[in-house]
């Protein structure tokens, strides 16, 4: 059985990120046009696009003979939803953080 791959996995790679920014931004691309943007090899860019459209971060379009690649915000906004979960957390334990070094600053 071939594992699936992570959101989170596809995201962590600075590369990726960046392809999905460029994507995002300048609407449907080609793989050419998008690894016009990078100093890889076409093939390192034609793999990052793959992990990302097995993501269903990037969803494929063909026309014709070429396929376009378009950013996929719903599949993002799954990330940001699961990710927003720990907020209320981390800013409970920053303003303890900040009530504690305020304590030792007023000492």
């Amino acid at each position: 059985m071939k594992a699936r791959r992570d959101v989170f996995q596809a995201l962590a790679d600075p590369a990726r990120r960046a392809i999905l920014i460029l994507v995002s931004v300048q609407g449907p691309l080609s793989p050419g046009t998008i690894a016009e943007h990078f100093n890889s090899t076409r093939q390192t860019i034609s793999k990052h696009i793959q992990i990302l459209a097995e993501c269903n971060l990037l969803s494929a379009n063909q026309k014709g003979r070429e396929i376009y690649y378009q950013f996929n915000p719903q599949k993002m906004k799954e990330a940001a939803d699961y990710l927003e979960q720990f907020r209320a957390q981390w800013e409970e334990k920053f303003k303890v953080m900040d009530n504690i070094l305020l304590d030792l600053k007023n000492k």
